[in-house]
């Protein structure tokens, strides 16, 4: 049993809910059986200081099975992927501890990293682990990608920096005009609904995951631009296939649509649409798209203990460059403090006391 309310002299958790969920939960609570999708979004690093929310929100759930859409941009769709393993606690504390391992030098190249990013993935979900994905009884997994056009296609350093800038400037005008840079790819279980495809302006294609693409989809939609390599996508049209994170960094999805609640463990308590909205204070999600939703963030106050005030994050390589065993220190200390947060959500579960604690979305 969590012992927050004894041990935590502050609320660990943010939580914001939209309209219909906020009613649901004032009515009905919130119980397993009434979730039916979870959003996952891209953040890197910042996933070791989810795993301890993942570990208490996967093992809830699997108490009531039942069919759930996994949604996941970038490293969302990896710790899904982790979730859908027979140990899901296990397999999500592999994740955590084998990102903290990676370490890269001062002269690292997009070429390495796209190397050691490719033993990672197979040293976190071997491939009896990943054959699972296709076949899971109740999850299933959506990972976001897109299909690079124009500039954006290039590996080399000024012609994609210049990609980027243009699908930025277009993007500020209006987030649809990303469809110059970027079309919207989503990797899905063939068995999916597909009841929260987005139709936003966006160009989008689906294409269903199977054997012989879904580590091409696994390593696409973490592929950084300037980072990590694009992929090809075996069986779909020739191009270069990168992280979903560039259209949909929050996934701001229409789940209400779906009438049960979307569950969406987040780094943080607000939905910024796309990467490059991350720029434009002003670019919101649609509200209508998560009526149903409950997020769950860490509290500032929360944050606020944490090493540096901070979940891990991808500028700690840098930041701690030639000092691993640091970064690795404070990233374990992010990990295990992570518990309290499932701690925190379990404990919400126990006494059901939303109304203290939910703020709308």
């Amino acid at each position: 049993m969590p012992m927050t309310a004894i041990h935590i002299p502050y609320r660990p958790l943010t939580l914001r809910a939209g309209h219909s969920a906020l009613k649901h939960l004032a009515r009905e609570g919130l119980t397993a059986g009434a979730v039916g999708a979870l959003p996952g979004a891209a953040g890197g690093p910042k996933a070791v200081g989810l795993t301890g929310l993942d570990k208490a929100v996967f093992g809830w759930l699997a108490t009531v099975p039942r069919v759930r859409e996994l949604i996941g941009a970038s490293i969302g769709g990896w710790r899904f992927a982790c979730a859908m393993q027979p140990d899901p606690a296990t397999a999500l504390e592999r994740l955590a501890r084998r990102y903290t391992a990676e370490r890269y030098h001062a002269r690292v190249t997009v070429d390495d990293i796209t190397r050691q990013t490719r033993v990672m993935l197979d040293e976190i979900l071997p491939p009896e682990a990943r054959a699972r994905l296709l076949t899971h009884p109740d999850y299933r997994l959506t990972l976001v990608l897109v299909q690079s056009h124009g500039l954006a296609a290039c590996e080399s350093r000024g012609a994609l920096l210049a990609g980027l800038a243009l699908a930025a400037a277009c993007n500020t005008v209006a987030r649809p005009l990303v469809r110059h840079a970027f079309t919207r790819v989503l990797c899905h279980d063939m068995r999916s609904a597909l009841d929260f495809v987005p139709d936003d302006g966006i160009p989008t294609r689906t294409v269903p995951l199977t054997t012989d693409n879904l580590d091409a989809a696994l390593m696409g939609t973490v592929a950084i631009p300037g980072v990590i390599g694009g992929v090809q996508l075996p069986g779909e049209a020739a191009g270069v296939y990168r992280d979903g994170g560039l259209t949909d960094y929050h996934l701001d999805f229409p789940f209400s649509g779906r009438n049960e609640i979307t569950l969406y463990p987040h780094f943080t308590d607000r939905i910024v649409p796309g990467w490059f909205d991350k720029f434009l204070p002003w670019r919101k999600p649609q509200v209508a798209h998560h009526a149903n939703t409950l997020l769950l963030a860490p509290s500032r106050e929360y944050l606020a203990r944490l090493p540096g005030g901070k979940l891990p994050d991808r500028n700690d390589f840098r930041r701690y460059l030639g000092r691993d065993t640091v970064r690795e220190r404070l990233w374990h200390t992010a990990q295990a403090e992570s518990e309290r947060l499932g701690d925190a959500f379990l404990d919400l579960l126990e006494h059901q006391r939303w109304e203290e604690v939910l703020a709308p979305l």
